[in-house]
C-alpha cells in the first residue's frame, strides 16, 4: 500500500482534483441557470437550459487545460526546475500525454451533452414560435422584440408559415445561418476527426493521418472563441430585474406594458462571450511554444555520420551548435525533402559525454522509408556529406529516464526498439564509471532486453560487447547485470540451436552472457532483486508496450515492502 501511494498517490490526487473541479463547475453553472434571471428562458426551454450551460462551463475549463500537456518546452523547464525538490512531482510531468488524453475524453463527453441539450433547446424554440396561441406565455415571450428586434428572447425571429415549414423540414438551415451554429458544427467536426484519428491503430499504422488531423485544433479553438458571440441564450438584464419581478408578473403576462400595470415588458440580453477568458492564456503559451520550436527548427544541423545497421535500422549522428542533452531524452526530427510538415519523435541514443547526438530509426513506415532512401540506405556506395538531406531538430525534451542516476539500484527494461533510451544510459555509464573513473550514485544496474527475433539484436550488440569487454578489463563486472530474451523462440528450438553452435560466446549476440529464451519470470526477477538490495529504492524504467508496463507496475506494487520499494517509471512520448 505504501509503494502504491509513492507511485500513484500524486497522480490520483491530481486526477481527483481535476474531476472535482469538473463536478463543481457543472453543479455551480447548473444552479446559476435556475435563478430568477433565467426564469423566462426556462419557461421556453425547461431544464434543457442548465443542461446545456453546465457542460459549456466544463468545456471552457478543459479546453484551457488541453494544450498545456503538449507544451513540451514548458514541461521540460518545469521538470528541470522541480526534480531537485520533488522527484515524485517531476515524475507526474512524464504522464503528460495520459492527462492530455483524459482531458480530451472529458471534452468529448461534455460536447455530447452540450449538443444534445441544445438540440432540445432548438426544438423548444421552434415549438414556441409555431404555437400561435396568445393565451400562452411561451407565445408572448417569443413575440417580444418583433418590433425593433432589440430585446428578444426566442432567437428564431420569424413566425411566417412558409419560413417555419422550411425550418421544421430542414433544421440544418439554422446551423449554417447563425454564428453559434456555424462554429458549433466546426468545433464538432474538428473534435470528431481529432479523436478518431488518435486511436492507437490509426496512430501507429497511419501516423500522417493522426499528425495532420491533429492540427485541426487551430480551427477548433478559433471556432470555440467565437461560438458565444451570437449570444443566442438570453436572460433578463440585471437592470430589468429591478423593475420586473418574474415571480409576480409571470401569471399576469396579459397586462405587460399596459397603462396602470406594475408589470413592464421584460428586457432580455445575451451573456457576453466568456470562453476567450479561459483559453487566451494557454493559447498564448502554446503560441510561444511554437515560436520556440520554429526558432530551433531553423538552427543548422549537420549530419556527421550515417550508419546502416542490420534489420533496417538507420543511425544518424548529428551536431548542432549549443545542443545539450541528458540521458534518455528525445528529439523531434523533420526532413524537409521528405515532408515539410511532419515531425517524428526519436529517443537519443548517444551519451551526454559524446561530442555528437544520435538517433536510431527503425524503418517501419512511409516517412522512415523515405528518410532511409534520402540518406542512401538503398545504395551500395557511401554518400558524401554534401549529399545528405537537410534535417531540423526540435528538442531535446525530458523523460522519466533522466532520473536513472538518482536511484541506487536500477532496473532497465526495453522491448525491441524500445531499448534506445537505455543505449544512452549505458553509454553514459561507460564514460562516467569505466573511462573517467567517476563515482555515480547508482551502484547496480539490471538490464533486460526483450526481442521477438534475432535480427533485432544486431544493431545494439556492438555497444553491449564493448561494455562487457571494458567491464571485464577494469574488473567492474558486478556493476551491470544484463539479460537478453528472445521471446518468440521456444526452449526446444533454442536447445537445438545451441547444440549446433557451441562456443564460449553467445552465437546470437556474441556476448559472454547467454541469450535466454521465452519471456522473463518477473516474479522471480523482482524477488531476487529485493533480496539482494534490502533497504533501498529500486527505480524500474520501461520503454515498451502498455501490456508489459501493466505487468511491471503490478510487480512493483506486489514486491514493495517496508525495507525495499520499487518505483515504476515509463517512457511516455
Amino acid at each position: 500500500m505504501g509503494n502504491f501511494i509513492a507511485n500513484e498517490g500524486l497522480s490520483i490526487f491530481v486526477i481527483l482534483v481535476w474531476l472535482g473541479i469538473n463536478a463543481y463547475l457543472f453543479v455551480e453553472f447548473y444552479m446559476r441557470f435556475l435563478v430568477q434571471k433565467w426564469f423566462y428562458t426556462r419557461v421556453l426551454l425547461g431544464h434543457a437550459l442548465p443542461w446545456a450551460r453546465a457542460p459549456a462551463a466544463c468545456l471552457n475549463f478543459n479546453c484551457m487545460l488541453i494544450l498545456l500537456p503538449v507544451c513540451r518546452n514548458l514541461l521540460s523547464f518545469l521538470r528541470g526546475s522541480i526534480q531537485c525538490c520533488s522527484r515524485t512531482a517531476a515524475r507526474q510531468l512524464d504522464r503528460n500525454l495520459t492527462f492530455h488524453k483524459l482531458v480530451a475524453y472529458m471534452i468529448a463527453f461534455h460536447t455530447a451533452v452540450h449538443i444534445v441539450a441544445h438540440l432540445f433547446n432548438f426544438e423548444y424554440f421552434m415549438d414556441a414560435q409555431l404555437d400561435r396561441n396568445s393565451s400562452l406565455l411561451t407565445f408572448v415571450l417569443s413575440e417580444i422584440g418583433n418590433g425593433d428586434n432589440a430585446s428578444f428572447l426566442n432567437p428564431i425571429r420569424t413566425n411566417e408559415t412558409r419560413v417555419m415549414c422550411v425550418l421544421v423540414q430542414n433544421p440544418t438551415i439554422v446551423m449554417f445561418t447563425t454564428i453559434a451554429g456555424l462554429t458549433g458544427v466546426a468545433i464538432t467536426l474538428a473534435l470528431i476527426l481529432i479523436i478518431t484519428s488518435s486511436m492507437e491503430v490509426i496512430r501507429r499504422s497511419y501516423f500522417e493521418v493522426f499528425w495532420y488531423t491533429h492540427h485541426l485544433f487551430v480551427i477548433f479553438f478559433i471556432a470555440l472563441v467565437f461560438h458565444g458571440f451570437g449570444r443566442i441564450v438570453r436572460g433578463q438584464t440585471n437592470k430589468d430585474l429591478l423593475v420586473h419581478n418574474s415571480t409576480l408578473c409571470a401569471d399576469r403576462f396579459e397586462e405587460w406594458g399596459q397603462p396602470g400595470s406594475n408589470c413592464t415588458v421584460p428586457v432580455f440580453a445575451g451573456n457576453p462571450p466568456m470562453t476567450w477568458k479561459w483559453v487566451v492564456a494557454p493559447m498564448f503559451l502554446y503560441l510561444c511554444e511554437r515560436l520556440v520550436r520554429f526558432y530551433r527548427s531553423h538552427q543548422k544541423v549537420v549530419i556527421t555520420k550515417v550508419v546502416m545497421h542490420p534489420s533496417k535500422t538507420l543511425e544518424l549522428q548529428m551536431k548542432r551548435k549549443g545542443f545539450h542533452m541528458e540521458v534518455g531524452q528525445y528529439v523531434f526530427i523533420q526532413c524537409p525533402s521528405v515532408s515539410r510538415l511532419e515531425w517524428h519523435p526519436f529517443t537519443l541514443t548517444s551519451a551526454p559525454e559524446e561530442d555528437y547526438f544520435s538517433a536510431h530509426i527503425r524503418i517501419v513506415g512511409d516517412w522512415t522509408q523515405a528518410l532511409y532512401e534520402a540518406c542512401g540506405g538503398d545504395r551500395n556506395e557511401p554518400q558524401e556529406a554534401w549529399q545528405m538531406p537537410k534535417v531540423a531538430i526540435d528538442g531535446p525534451f525530458g523523460t522519466a529516464s533522466e532520473d536513472v542516476f538518482r536511484y541506487e539500484v536500477v532496473m532497465l527494461v526495453g522491448a525491441g526498439i524500445g531499448v534506445t533510451p537505455f543505449a544512452s544510459i549505458l553509454k553514459s555509464v561507460w564514460y562516467k564509471r569505466i573511462q573517467n573513473n567517476q563515482e555515480v550514485f547508482t551502484k547496480k544496474i539490471y538490464f533486460y532486453w526483450l526481442c521477438p527475433e534475432t535480427q533485432a539484436f544486431e544493431w545494439f550488440a556492438d555497444l553491449l560487447q564493448s561494455l562487457e569487454g571494458q567491464m571485464a578489463e577494469r574488473e567492474v563486472t558486478d556493476f551491470l547485470s544484463y539479460n537478453i530474451y528472445l521471446t518468440r523462440w521456444k526452449e526446444a528450438e533454442a536447445a537445438h540451436f545451441r547444440v549446433h553452435h557451441e562456443a564460449e560466446n553467445d552465437p546470437i549476440t556474441g556476448l559472454k552472457q547467454k541469450t535466454l529464451y521465452g519471456k522473463p519470470n518477473w516474479d522471480n526477477e523482482f524477488t531476487n532483486i529485493a533480496s539482494k538490495h534490502p533497504g533501498t529504492k529500486v527505480g524500474v524504467f520501461l520503454c515498451g508496450p502498455p501490456q508489459l508496463g501493466k505487468s511491471l507496475e503490478k510487480q512493483c506494487l506486489s514486491h514493495s515492502e517496508d525495507d525495499v520499494k520499487f518505483i515504476f517509471n515509463k517512457e511516455n512520448f
